[in-house]
């Protein structure tokens, strides 16, 4: 399939970081663990970023049947994070009708999209007039965004993809839950030219980790939604001596909030092969960014903050 393309000054124009106030949609997997549904929180709850939509992403795991099962469970999530969410409010920030079934399977190849609510949505808002980019936060497997391009190619002009996926391009595979489950869908945004924001998995959102007695000191008994955190958490391992858990999604709303705490750079786009791994670089493809590292700390501290503050409403 035929692309548009970008130019090179629109193209860092696009994947220049962000600032000020964001409006994006969410892609995720929200059942899949326990790492997305931090991320959701932290993203309503995030002054700086407007959520327009969230998407319920299709996993397959040992808490799905099928990738549609793990998309239905998701959406069936999202709605439980909004309903503690929105606890004794009689306007809440984001509705119901603001959430959207996704694809019920993968990218079955290349060149056929999976149509789906979730993509008719994000073609419908990528489509509208504003002046700056529609930043569109995956946190899943990729089909309802690779879809979407493959529908309507044009909104690669108009959005920013930031994707929690894969591993950084110097690691001898990328076979990360997000991106192996869906390498057709994978290998679209990637050959597309669509701007992307990659934060790998390995060496970088990796670094994002917390415990049980952090979760009992700063969230445990913040309202409702911190109460349904920290009980998710809890629950997720049977013993968390001298364990931590990765919340590998908030990384991704970290980037839009400050770009400073997830340092990045330029990059050509990487050639993701069939086995499920990076080929050789190529200087002449299309730049999007990666990121390098991130301020573990900073982030963490900035989400307490934000559910402390909400369990005091």
């Amino acid at each position: 399939m035929a692309f548009p393309t970008i130019d090179r000054e629109e193209r860092l124009r696009l994947l220049a970081p962000p600032s000020g106030e964001v409006s994006m949609v969410l892609d995720t997997d929200t059942y899949n663990e326990i790492d997305d549904q931090f991320a959701v929180v932290y993203s309503l709850l995030s002054a700086q970023v407007r959520v327009e939509a969230i998407y319920a992403a299709p996993f397959f795991n040992n808490r799905s049947n099928s990738p549609g099962d793990g998309m239905y469970k998701s959406y069936e999530e999202i709605l439980r994070l909004l309903e503690q969410l929105y606890t004794n409010r009689s306007e809440p920030i984001l509705v119901q009708e603001a959430v959207f079934h996704g694809s019920d399977r993968y990218l079955g190849s290349k060149d056929t999209p999976v149509s789906s609510p979730a993509t008719a949505d994000l073609i419908a808002r990528a489509m509208q007039d504003r002046g700056r980019p529609l930043y569109v936060v995956a946190i899943g497997a990729i089909t309802n965004v690779a879809s979407a391009i493959l529908m309507r190619p044009e909104i690669i002009q108009r959005i920013v993809v930031v994707w929690l996926g894969g591993h950084p391009p110097y690691w001898h595979h990328t076979r990360e839950f997000n991106l192996q489950q869906d390498v057709a869908a994978a290998q679209v945004v990637f050959d597309s030219g669509v701007p992307v924001v990659q934060i790998p998995c390995k060496n970088v959102a990796e670094h994002l980790r917390t415990t049980l007695p952090e979760m009992q000191a700063f969230v445990r008994g913040r309202g409702a939604i911190g109460n349904y955190l920290y009980h998710i958490f809890e629950t997720y391992y049977p013993d968390h001596y001298a364990r931590s858990k990765v919340l590998w999604d908030i990384s991704a709303i970290a980037y839009l909030k400050n770009p400073e705490w997830v340092p990045t750079e330029l990059r050509p786009s990487p050639v993701l092969q069939e086995d499920v791994t990076w080929g050789s670089p190529d200087p002449s493809r299309h730049l999007i960014r990666v990121a390098v590292d991130l301020d573990r700390d900073q982030i963490f501290g900035d989400f307490f903050q934000l559910v402390h503050a909400r369990g005091a409403v």
